[in-house]
């Protein structure tokens, strides 16, 4: 009997000894994981296709991926997918990116917006406000040294427009000309298109041109990074104030995904990664506004229209 309790003894001491190497083994090959250091599981979303981003040549390409660049890494990261920025030359390559389809996202000029509105009923999501403000202008500038002073003084000159449908940089001037009883094709000496605000601007500064019509949000981007360069134009004309260049969809959007977009957008400023996105776009926050902001636009391009 004695013999057989040692046995079951030294039987269960064995076991035991060779569990236990065998849990110290387990945990090594396994990896020890600390319950004290808890950190978040990292994802890794794989074949995801991007977030879809187009911003209107509002400012040249460089300028445009200098101020965005901050605003669609802070998407990427609230999203949990790439976010893919795709330009085009002209604000209505733009609008057609969103008609298509083949943008989810949109920074658009103010009658870019109306035309897509009216053509296939683009959607606002948000617009910015900037310095408490959801509106802009056109400023009118010419060469620091030129004695012009208002737009009568730029007859028979050579004249630079942004695109061919923007509100500040094409229409406001024409509108402009037009109520003096002409046309830019007959009132301007040469006119060229410089396809965003900031080239105008140094178009202005260079003496190619002598005179343009430049946003005004830009004009101020320009001022706060290139003060040299604003020093060489000056402002003789500002606009009535026009309803902001808005952020749109593609009306056929998931409503999941617009609703989630329009919150991240709108949230931005309540975070400091997202502040840092704003600060870098000149932007105070994101806010809510409605079609009707652009009444006037409307008004003021009817009357272009019709005079022509």
């Amino acid at each position: 009997m004695k013999n057989q309790r040692f046995f079951v003894l030294l039987l269960l001491l064995t076991m035991f000894a060779s569990t236990g190497c065998g849990s110290r083994d387990t945990r090594l090959a396994a990896g020890y994981v600390n319950l004290k250091d808890l950190q978040p599981l990292k994802t890794v979303q794989q074949n995801v296709p991007p977030l879809r981003v187009a911003v209107a040549s509002i400012i040249s390409p460089v300028g445009t991926v200098q101020s965005y660049r901050p605003l669609l890494d802070y998407l990427q990261a609230q999203i949990n997918r790439p976010v893919e920025l795709i330009q085009r030359r002209t604000y209505m390559e733009t609008n057609e990116l969103i008609k298509e389809g083949e943008v989810d996202l949109a920074f658009v000029c103010t009658s870019a917006y109306i035309a897509g509105h009216d053509d296939f009923g683009m959607e606002l999501l948000a617009a910015p406000q900037v310095n408490g403000k959801t509106i802009y202008y056109s400023l009118l500038i010419v060469p620091a040294g030129s004695s012009a002073r208002t737009m009568a003084d730029l007859r028979n000159k050579t004249f630079a427009f942004t695109d061919p449908i923007s509100l500040s940089g094409r229409m406001y001037p024409t509108y402009m000309v037009q109520h003096m009883g002409s046309s830019p094709e007959k009132y301007f000496g040469q006119m060229f298109f410089t396809y965003n605000h900031d080239e105008a601007i140094r178009a202005v500064a260079n003496n190619l041109a002598d005179g343009a019509s430049v946003d005004s949000l830009v004009y101020d981007f320009v001022a706060a990074r290139e003060p040299d360069l604003i020093k060489k134009v000056r402002v003789i004309d500002r606009s009535p104030p026009f309803g902001i260049p808005p952020v749109v969809v593609n009306p056929k959007m998931d409503e999941n995904l617009k609703l989630e977009l329009q919150r991240i957008i709108l949230e931005m400023a309540s975070s400091p990664d997202g502040e840092k996105a704003l600060q870098s776009m000149g932007v105070d926050k994101f806010v809510r506004i409605d079609d009707h902001a652009y009444d006037d636009v409307r008004i003021l391009l009817s009357d272009v229209e019709k005079t022509r």
